[in-house]
């Protein structure tokens, strides 16, 4: 029997062939090379990027200290369809956004004297004075519609007196965005006041009108533009009646529109000015110690239409106690009156004249004496800017005439309150003061020069309409308050 021998087989390693335990190790030796390149990539990562930012801060402090920028190219070029909008230079406005840095270009006529300085003489002969030779010496005559005189006199200077106007005065009509005449229609209606034409003086009011528009007819650039940038000051509420229909494209400066017809005159085309204070302004602290009298008026107690309300007030409030209500006229003496009553009342009457404002109001105002306006189809001057609930008392004239109700709203304001009018008051007396460097005159020119756009879009809208046939009141009439008065504090 044969016996079979078991064979074992056996591996052995040649040098090709490396073991399990020469392969483990040279993993762990590959892995810890790995790691270590890891390492020194991700600080070599971490140094570039801090070099990179480096080199940019480098830059940024160079370009903004030391470079000079390359002029900017007034065009751009019409191939270039993805043009960057960032590049486009843009008119700048003004801080409060209102329009073009550039100011409005204002040329004043040269009109001749019979309708500025020769009316300040018609003055004096009507007085009793006699003639001169040099007209322009004249000295304007006070009254409460100088408003004319100041803003004739302020284009009369020379562009460099005029600093911080909102307005350029041209000397050349091509250069002009709108045209001002000087045309001292209120003095004129004071010369002729009361009295038929062809008397006393011999002057005319009626004819100066006539031959003012003959005058502005015979202007290339009236006609140019059918008088729509012009400029006329009408202040005296019968100014220019007879011929306002003939003007009335022009951008009218008016104490309000008593006498005027919507189609003739209207907050979007006109302007709103203050009359000339007549009384000297209040200097003292604010407070009502001083001030004993309640409610004060002194003026006309008799006037026509919305003016009647004065004679119906005088009946209510004469027998109050602590009110001070007198009839007085326009003189030196009653002017020194009414000054000191304002100056020492805590409220003063406003109600309506023949027209709905009066220069009682703004005596008021720089007097510091709460103004109470009893006079429900007013306009006031400037109310883009200011807020006259801040510093008056507004009562509807229905109200004002029931016996006792007037009073006794006043007396139920405290202290604080009438304080704190006077403050508001204060604040906004610049506006109502022709005197001061920037005070009425230029914030009427600033108002003016704000109807530019208007002016320039009837300008173009008239070239095209040949006849307009309007069975209700056109819109740009209907601009003042149509809801009412709020009769409260």
């Amino acid at each position: 029997m044969k016996t079979r021998k078991s064979t074992t087989l056996k591996y052995h390693s040649s040098p090709s062939s490396p073991s399990v335990s020469d392969i483990a190790t040279t993993q762990q030796q590959n892995l810890a090379s790995f790691s270590n390149m890891a390492r020194k990539s991700s600080l070599f990562k971490q140094t570039l990027i801090a070099t990179a930012f480096f080199i940019l801060a480098i830059y940024a402090l160079f370009t903004t200290f030391f470079h000079t920028p390359l002029p900017v190219s007034d065009t751009v070029s019409p191939s270039d369809d993805a043009a960057d909008v960032s590049s486009v230079e843009f008119p700048e406005r003004r801080a409060d956004g209102s329009g073009s840095v550039g100011n409005v270009k204002v040329f004043m006529y040269d009109l001749p004297h019979k309708f500025t300085y020769g009316l300040i003489q018609q003055h004096g002969l009507a007085r009793g004075g006699s003639p001169v030779d040099d007209v322009s010496t004249l000295k304007y005559p006070g009254h409460q519609h100088m408003h004319e005189w100041f803003l004739f006199a302020d284009l009369a200077r020379p562009e460099s007196d005029r600093l911080g106007s909102p307005i350029v005065k041209v000397t050349d009509p091509e250069e002009a965005d709108l045209f001002y005449v000087p045309v001292f229609s209120s003095l004129s209606l004071i010369v002729n006041a009361g009295r038929p034409p062809g008397t006393g003086s011999g002057y005319s009011d009626e004819q100066m009108q006539e031959e003012l528009v003959e005058w502005l007819n015979g202007q290339e650039y009236w006609k140019r533009n059918n008088g729509w940038d012009h400029v006329i000051i009408a202040g005296d509420p019968n100014a220019l009646y007879r011929v306002v229909d003939r003007v009335k494209n022009a951008v009218l400066l008016v104490a309000d529109f008593g006498r005027l017809r919507p189609d003739q005159g209207s907050l979007v085309k006109d302007v709103i000015i203050p009359y000339s204070h007549r009384i000297s302004a209040y200097t003292g602290d604010f407070g009502v110690e001083e001030r004993k009298t309640l409610l004060f008026f002194m003026g006309n107690r008799y006037r026509k239409e919305g003016g009647k309300i004065r004679d119906l007030l005088f009946q209510i409030l004469e027998s109050e106690e602590d009110v001070l209500i007198k009839h007085g006229t326009q003189s030196r003496e009653n002017r020194r009156a009414a000054s000191h009553g304002m100056h020492t009342s805590k409220f003063c009457l406003n109600p309506a004249g023949d027209t709905p404002s009066a220069c009682r109001l703004f005596d008021a105002i720089v007097s510091l004496c709460v103004p109470v306006i009893v006079s429900d189809n007013i306009e006031l001057p400037f109310e883009d800017i200011i807020d006259y609930k801040k510093f008056s008392v507004f009562v509807e004239t229905t109200a004002a005439l029931k016996p006792g109700y007037l009073v006794s709203l006043l007396r139920q304001v405290p202290a604080e309150k009438i304080i704190e009018y006077q403050k508001a008051m204060k604040e906004v007396k610049r506006y109502y003061d022709y005197t001061v460097p920037n005070g009425t005159v230029n914030e009427i020119w600033r108002q003016v020069s704000q109807k530019l756009p208007l002016i320039k879009l009837m300008i173009n809208r008239d070239k095209r309409l040949v006849k307009m046939e309007l069975n209700e009141p056109n819109c740009s009439c209907l601009c003042s308050n149509q809801t009412g008065i709020i009769s409260s504090l």
